[in-house]
């Protein structure tokens, strides 16, 4: 299992990357030592283990000492004082939005990072689950891994190699799923909407953001956080 962060990327007026969103992918692992000696390793030698049972303290962990360290070096200088919030699902194991700890980390540094969490059995409305992970999980298993270390680098360099301009149009795609909910009053009833963004994308006119009725809101840059197996 990963932990995944990810951010909507920034380009400049010549559509230059001046910001990937790619916080992260933290495998959630442990270094173990064997307990026997084997014709691979001998007893004591540490080995990359899955962590098996998930709860709020593991998930804390990570936010305080993965997560937000990995925000506040990556994050665009001059957005960093803006409040940033980072979305996650409605799992058990998550830290609630108003945790003490977490707040207390978050703002070191000047910073205003929140949590916030996505409304209950709404897939569409996180990114990860959108279209991120197909994507990167479409890379890693091009790929042969024989061990749980292997499976991380592959995974590692999915992730490094996935196109800033794709996930940009995941993020498209969100905002065009929030408006057809909003237009069946929160319901989850609707298609995914097809704007042949490739074809917007080559042709130079593809818009970073839709329109929609003033009184409708169209979330723009957030955060994205979610674990994958």
């Amino acid at each position: 299992m990963f932990l995944v962060v990810v951010a909507r990327p920034r380009f400049d007026d010549g559509d230059k990357e001046i910001f990937s969103g790619k916080i992260g992918v933290f495998p959630l692992v442990q270094k173990v030592a064997a307990k026997r000696s084997s014709i691979n390793r001998a007893s004591g030698t540490l080995e990359t283990k899955p962590i098996t049972s998930i709860t709020k303290e593991v998930s804390r962990n990570f936010l305080i000492n993965k997560v937000l360290p990995a925000i506040k070096e990556k994050w665009p200088r001059e957005h960093a004082m803006e409040t940033i919030y980072i979305q996650q699902d409605n799992a058990p194991c998550h830290v609630s939005i108003d945790d003490e700890e977490f707040r207390k980390a978050a703002s070191e540094g000047g910073f205003d990072i929140r949590l916030s969490c996505q409304p209950p059995n709404s897939p569409d409305l996180n990114v990860l689950d959108l279209g991120f992970f197909n994507a990167i999980q479409s890379l890693q298993q091009k790929e042969v891994s024989k061990s749980v270390d292997e499976l991380i680098e592959v995974v590692q360099n999915s992730y490094d190699n996935f196109s800033s301009k794709q996930s940009d149009k995941i993020f498209l795609t969100l905002q065009s799923c929030m408006i057809e909910i909003m237009k069946i009053k929160g319901s989850n009833n609707y298609r995914i909407p097809h704007m042949k963004k490739e074809v917007l994308l080559n042709r130079g006119i593809l818009p970073t953001q839709l329109k929609c009725d003033r009184e409708r809101l169209v979330l723009d840059h957030g955060i994205y956080m979610e674990k994958e197996i």
